[in-house]
């Protein structure tokens, strides 16, 4: 049996090792990177925190010696359900089984300026290009005197008031406070200005009031400024263009405000849901077609008794899932029913700022220094790789405690500095 797997995030990374070595089974996985990477920790790469390779792992290395499994580096191009094969960018596959866990892409709700203008964060190559833009917005502003347009270089506006935002904003904060003065002495006597907006009446909207709570009085402590209850209409000429009317110069737009699950050329038009995630019955099997199935932020499941409006696009849900669809295959390969899909709430966290998090679990909520150590070892566990959890471990606790880390780099094609 010839399983195709497009996508290796963590629904597809999970589903794909619970099969490896298994008789009779043969694994394809496609992805448009040759890596796996941890999403949860891409705004550290993004403010110069740690390296992209703390948080990245080769696929040909994670999948040496499984004999069963196979990696093609390629894009979806366009699904043959009735022939039962895939087109992608470089070439077409046959399957038995195909796995759709490509994840989501960036939501601009429609406004072209925003989509052009702003920074999205959503794989390795955003995140290096934020990193990127912040540190040359911070060059430039060594070179000008007029005090508008070196503010205007200075200021960050972050739209989204989830845990990406409110991680983003406590970063930059932490940041301006504490590295930028030191680096920067040419203007040693201003910080960055950093705007959070959200269009919502509170930050961390899916956690709890506690938390929420938390995250607002912490960031405004940091001196970061929260509109809440205001989104972003425009972004054009280092202009933000605000629902209430108000306008803020910028040089940095960042995007953290939205998501919509990843084209799935060929699929049947019924198959497709709200955020055009992908439609599936309670075994993850896309409702209208045979053979396939979605995992992960991708699908919108709504037979899970407890999440009738679909499940939170969390890492949990996509690795839950992953592992069950295999586990049913392999029932299935020996007679056996499947068992339909219900998801365990482990909990949720967001880190704010330096020994400063949030933790919410099923029965209770903590926050602080054990908060933020919790935060920190749950994200290391899932790290592919024994190296990559020890430079990890070693360079947040070398940067949080020296509030210096050397990652100040600006690395980029020759072609993007002409």
């Amino acid at each position: 049996m010839r399983i195709v797997i497009v996508g290796g995030g963590f629904a597809g990374i999970n589903f794909a090792k619970q099969l490896a070595g298994k008789q009779g089974v043969e694994i394809i996985l496609i992805d448009r990177n040759n890596y796996h990477f941890f999403p949860p920790l891409l705004y550290q790469v993004a403010t110069s925190f740690i390296e992209p390779s703390n948080i990245s792992y080769p696929f040909r290395k994670m999948f040496q010696n499984k004999g069963n499994i196979y990696f093609h580096y390629g894009s979806l191009v366009q699904i043959n359900s009735t022939a039962k094969n895939i087109e992608t960018t470089s070439g077409k596959f046959d399957y038995d089984i195909l796995v759709l866990a490509m994840g989501t892409e960036t939501n601009f709700f429609g406004m072209a300026n925003v989509e052009k203008n702003a920074l999205p964060m959503k794989n390795i190559d955003d995140a290096l290009h934020i990193r990127n833009h912040l540190l040359i917005q911070l060059e430039k502003a060594t070179r000008i005197h007029d005090s508008s347009e070196r503010q205007k270089l200075l200021t960050v506006v972050i739209a989204g008031g989830g845990p990406t935002g409110v991680e983003v904003s406590g970063m930059l904060a932490e940041m301006s406070k504490k590295i930028v003065y030191k680096d920067y002495p040419e203007f040693k006597d201003h910080q960055l200005d950093i705007y959070l907006i959200d269009a919502a009446d509170k930050l961390l909207g899916s956690m709890s009031q506690k938390s929420q709570k938390e995250a607002l009085a912490t960031l405004s402590k940091l001196g970061v400024n929260i509109k809440l209850g205001i989104s972003v209409k425009d972004y054009d000429n280092g202009k933000v263009v605000l629902s209430d009317g108000t306008t803020i110069e910028t040089a940095t737009l960042i995007w953290a405000s939205g998501v919509m699950g990843r084209k799935a050329p060929g699929l049947p038009t019924e198959s497709i849901g709200r955020g055009r995630r992908v439609m599936v019955d309670g075994y993850n099997k896309v409702i209208g077609v045979e053979g396939i199935y979605a995992l992960g932020d991708l699908c919108y499941q709504t037979a899970d008794t407890n999440y009738p409006n679909g499940h939170p696009q969390l890492a949990q849900v996509a690795i839950q899932q992953g592992l069950l669809l295999a586990s049913n295959i392999l029932k299935t390969q020996v007679g056996k029913p499947m068992k339909s899909f219900s998801y365990k709430d482990k909990g949720s966290m967001a880190i704010i700022a330096k020994f400063k998090a949030v933790v919410d679990l099923p029965k209770g909520f903590f926050k602080g220094f054990l908060a933020w150590l919790t935060w920190l070892f749950i994200h290391i566990i899932p790290l592919v790789g024994f190296g990559n959890k020890a430079k990890v471990l070693y360079n947040w606790f070398w940067s949080f405690f020296t509030n210096d880390p050397t990652l100040r780099l600006i690395i980029r094609p020759e072609e993007d500095d002409k």
